[in-house]
């Protein structure tokens, strides 16, 4: 996978230098091409902020890059199975086409022998890899303002219900609604509590949360609803800033975050958020102190209900509200992760914590820790 390769600074260095140390690990696609390589590929070399590392032919299929014609990334995966490279080649002569298994009978091609073959060479069968290639060329097209139609021909779809289809299946959203819009991409970010998924544009992070938390679907649909975009498997700088200070917090080096926040919830969530946000790390607020603090006694329930929309695990630290007898209430992440989260920080903060401006010059106080030692994953496990 991804997370067990270097950072993407390291895997940038290793493209500049041409390296074979990541064949068959890593890829590089090239946003301003649309084309995915070796990182040992002889062509120009892009610019950093133009490049996007995946683990897997996949993933940079499905995010809508073509492979090079240079380097031949499908070749240098597909080993030495001549039935993989045979299809590859058919592939490539007819990549508008929309394949069937049909086809592969006709051309004397045993269907779940091919499916075995490209799962074992390319982690992804024969037929994925051709609708992966068509969607993900079409998602590209609609995301600079092509029209559906074009998109539609272009994948090789006859009928605009069949494209509409297709396209819904793969990311999630009807053709149309992601026209002329900029993608979302998702990623994941390590941590000692488990993985957090993040969502973000090239400016803003939308979303981020425990992979496990029960409400992150709904949350998902909820996004793509609201941005009229689709979400593709990517990293841009705000999931970048986001797991750099994530890493920082959980060594126990600074629970200042300042990555940009797209916060699309009402008027009053964004007060109780800007709230929250304003707890110092080693402290926390009853639901009630958040109800008094913006003028609304009455709004304890509004106040529960505004921290559940929260979707910003840890930056926005709903995990710092508790009951009013200071008992641990709910947690999307779970109970044994708020407890963790508090422990941890009640812990850095005490020695010798120091105080910083808060998020878009609010004047909020955030906290940073002091450079003390944090607890692990293994402490995590205890707690469990």
């Amino acid at each position: 996978m991804l997370f067990d390769l270097p950072n993407d600074d390291i895997l940038y260095d290793a493209l500049l230098a041409r390296s074979s140390d990541y064949e068959g690990q890593a890829f590089v696609c090239v946003k301003s091409t649309g084309i995915f390589c070796r990182l040992s590929c002889p062509a120009r070399k892009p610019k950093r902020e133009n490049s996007i590392f995946f683990d897997s032919v996949s993933a940079c299929v499905n995010s809508g890059f073509r492979p090079c014609q240079r380097c031949r990334p499908l070749e240098q995966v597909s080993g030495k199975d001549p039935l993989v490279k045979d299809l590859l080649r058919l592939l490539d002569s007819r990549p508008d086409h929309r394949w069937t298994e049909g086809d592969l009978v006709r051309r004397g091609f045993d269907p779940s022998t091919v499916r075995r073959a490209f799962k074992r060479s390319l982690g992804v069968t024969f037929l994925d890899l051709a609708r992966q290639r068509r969607m993900g060329e079409a998602a590209r097209q609609l995301s600079v303002g092509s029209s559906v139609i074009e998109a539609q021909i272009d994948a090789g779809y006859e009928s605009p219900s069949g494209f509409r289809t297709a396209f819904a299946r793969l990311v999630g959203e009807a053709p149309a609604k992601s026209q002329g819009r900029v993608l979302l991409f998702a990623d994941w970010v390590e941590t000692p509590l488990g993985p957090m998924v993040a969502v973000a544009d090239r400016t803003h992070l939308h979303l981020i949360e425990f992979h496990d938390r029960r409400a992150l679907p709904a949350e998902m649909e909820k996004l793509k609803r609201k941005t009229l975009s689709a979400v593709v498997r990517g990293r841009t700088p705000p999931i970048d800033q986001a797991e750099r200070e994530l890493k920082n917090y959980f060594a126990g080096r600074s629970a200042d975050f300042r990555t940009p926040l797209a916060m699309d919830g009402s008027a009053f969530e964004r007060q109780v958020w800007a709230e929250l946000v304003a707890i110092p790390a080693g402290e926390t607020r009853s639901y009630s102190d958040i109800a008094r603090k913006i003028a609304s006694h009455q709004a304890v329930r509004a106040v529960a209900r505004a921290n559940g929309a929260n979707c910003f695990a840890i930056l926005v630290p709903c995990h710092r509200c508790v009951g009013a007898d200071g008992s641990l209430t709910g947690y999307g992440g779970g109970l044994q992760r708020k407890r963790w989260l508090l422990r941890h920080e009640g812990r850095n903060a005490s020695c010798g914590a120091v105080q910083r401006l808060g998020r878009g010059g609010a004047g909020a106080g955030r906290r940073s820790f002091g450079l003390t030692g944090s607890m692990n994953a293994l402490d995590w496990e205890k707690t469990r």
